[in-house]
């Protein structure tokens, strides 16, 4: 039993990673679950202190991830139009992963602006940047936590 509680904690660490790249999955939700698996039924016990101090740094990550790019795109000039459009761009991008993903936030929030927020291709071109520098962080910012998860997961599990 020990070993099946072992490897689903670190499938669901690695799923976290994945996670906080792929905009589909909640990834640090997924690894810290993978933690909550190892307190619960690891070989190793875990204080729960441990367990609520990684809940709380993935709920202010999760918020982060929402407010950084909309911060960033507001900051260079941008609407609610260049950050509908980096999201759209980002998921039609998923099937040409990783350049599709970044190179489609970008494009999608530029013609976005350009298009529905009938702005001039200098104005929409710092609302992408922003956007894009935004979606950089917060995809950043999870997939650091992310990984430092599945480093305690194995800490906990080996």
């Amino acid at each position: 039993m020990e070993t099946v509680i072992v490897i689903l904690a670190v499938l669901a660490g690695i799923i976290g990673i994945a996670g906080s790249i792929l905009p589909a999955l909640p990834g640090t939700p997924i690894s810290w679950v993978g933690l909550l698996l190892l307190y619960i039924w690891g070989p190793e016990e875990m204080q729960l202190k441990t367990l609520v101090i990684w809940g709380v740094v993935v709920i202010l990550v999760s918020i982060v991830d929402y407010v950084v790019p909309m911060y960033f795109t507001k900051v260079t000039g941008g609407s609610r139009y260049a950050e509908r459009g980096a999201m759209a761009g980002l998921i039609i991008g998923i099937f040409l992963t990783p350049v599709g993903m970044i190179l489609g936030s970008f494009l999608g929030a530029f013609f976005s602006e350009l298009y529905w927020g009938k702005k001039g291709a200098m104005d929409a071109l710092k609302a992408a940047g922003g956007s894009f520098l935004g979606f950089i962080t917060g995809t950043g910012l999870k997939t650091i936590v992310a990984c430092l998860i599945l480093w305690k997961i194995f800490v906990f599990a080996f």
